[in-house]
């Protein structure tokens, strides 16, 4: 594997008595999202801390590019935490200044750009996170999802190549935590820079992460990718990831993709030979117009609402469903043939019709200030599964099978 840009070599943190940090080994590559998890206390910022320099530690070397920290110069270290941007928890944002004098802040505390250079920069910032309706707003008159996209705005002004993001979901609703991770994923292919992102609360990190790194009683004890997580056996699980997960299935209606795929794998082991099961994947065509039109905290909350609508129909009768995909529900119903399911979807599908589709609409409502006009379908299909076959196969059969059971038309008219 290439040299990792941040590495830690039995990093050392104490506080009086207290250690906070136990010889640490951690590496963070460059391009990528890596996602550090952990209870709350555990020391997770403290890690962010030492990458920008705020603190040293006791015990231990940090590597930059390979090269330690205590062995290069001055300048050297200049240069290196130069290319560092901060996202704070709370987003720090100037209440007196507006969204333009936020962002122009740090070009004009640290660099000689005239004004006209500042502004070109500046308003292409503002242009390319969606904020030119409220150049000239307050942070208290935008809405929570536009305030973390000022943040992120402030913190991409001087072009950095690594942006830190300290617990940027603390305190806030399942669906707008998605919205700013997925918020936090989309700038990050767009400008193309590495994202290190701490959280006590276990994010929807199969959707933005290439590696996560688990934090737990003072050292790192996991680092992989979002799918080695899944078989990962350590007390962690028990008392970080399994409670945090059945909160998410509580509040969205969705099992992580980890414990759909342990419930899975529990019944297929329950089957008898010849016993069959049925797959139903749904879509929500249109998505991206909605994120478009009225933004990632609404995307995200009519995905929500679609997760709950579908687990009070199939939950009521065994079933169980992820979130496969940005805009895509897959639900397993274990103790139904082809027909039963059929007839399910059938009943399920007049519902939706006459109200799950609002309800879904009615979710998005709730994050905007404003309407605007969108249109999306929800798609559904379904197919039989038998023990000896491969779930995956199961569920593009089933959405090769999908048709239309729900449209909303210019919904902000309706």
């Amino acid at each position: 594997m290439n040299t990792p840009l941040i590495e830690f070599k039995d990093v050392t943190k104490r506080f009086g008595t207290k250690t906070i940090l136990d010889r640490v080994n951690l590496q963070i590559y460059e391009g990528e999202v890596t996602t550090i998890i952990g209870l709350s206390g555990a020391g997770k910022s403290l890690i962010l801390k030492h990458i920008i320099g705020l603190l040293k530690p006791d015990e231990g070397s940090i590597l930059f590019r390979g090269k330690p920290l205590a062995e290069m110069k001055k300048s050297e270290i200049a240069t290196s935490f130069a290319q560092m941007s901060y996202m704070f928890q709370d987003n720090a944002l100037f209440d007196s200044m507006t969204v333009y004098e936020n962002i122009a802040l740090p070009l004009q505390e640290t660099t000689n750009l005239k004004k006209v250079e500042i502004d070109r920069r500046v308003m292409a910032r503002i242009e390319q996170t969606e904020l030119s309706d409220a150049v000239n707003k307050f942070p208290a008159e935008l809405s929570g999802g536009m305030q973390k996209r000022l943040a992120l705005a402030r913190a991409l002004i001087t072009d950095p190549r690594i942006v830190l993001f300290d617990e940027p979901t603390s305190g806030q609703d399942p669906v707008r935590k998605n919205a700013i991770l997925s918020m936090i994923a989309h700038y990050q292919r767009k400008f193309d820079f590495t994202a290190i992102i701490v959280s006590h609360e276990i994010p929807d990190v199969y959707f933005i992460s290439n590696r996560i790194l688990a934090l737990y009683d003072g050292k790192i004890v996991f680092q992989g990718t979002p799918e080695e997580l899944e078989k990962f056996d350590h007390p962690f699980q028990d008392e970080v990831i399994n409670s945090l997960e059945g909160l998410q299935k509580e509040l969205t209606g969705l099992y992580s993709k980890r414990q759909f795929k342990i419930m899975n794998h529990a019944h297929l082991k329950r089957r008898t030979i010849g016993g069959n099961y049925s797959v139903a994947v749904f879509t929500l065509e249109g998505l991206n117009s909605i994120v478009t039109n009225l933004g990632y905290d609404a995307a995200h909350a009519a995905i929500q609402s679609m997760g709950l609508y579908i687990d009070k129909h199939f939950g009521a009768i065994g079933g169980f469903s992820t979130r496969r995909n940005s805009n895509e529900v897959v639900t397993v119903m274990p103790y139904s043939d082809i027909a039963d399911a059929e007839n399910i979807l059938q009943d399920f599908t007049k519902d939706f019709q006459g109200q799950g589709i609002r309800d879904i609409w009615a979710g998005a409502r709730q994050q905007l200030t404003s309407a605007n006009c969108v249109d999306f379908t929800v798609l559904a299909g379904i197919a039989q599964g038998q023990p000896i076959a491969e779930i995956d196969s199961v569920i593009e059969s089933a959405k090769s099978n999908q048709k239309e059971i729900g449209r909303l038309r210019c919904a902000a008219e309706e």
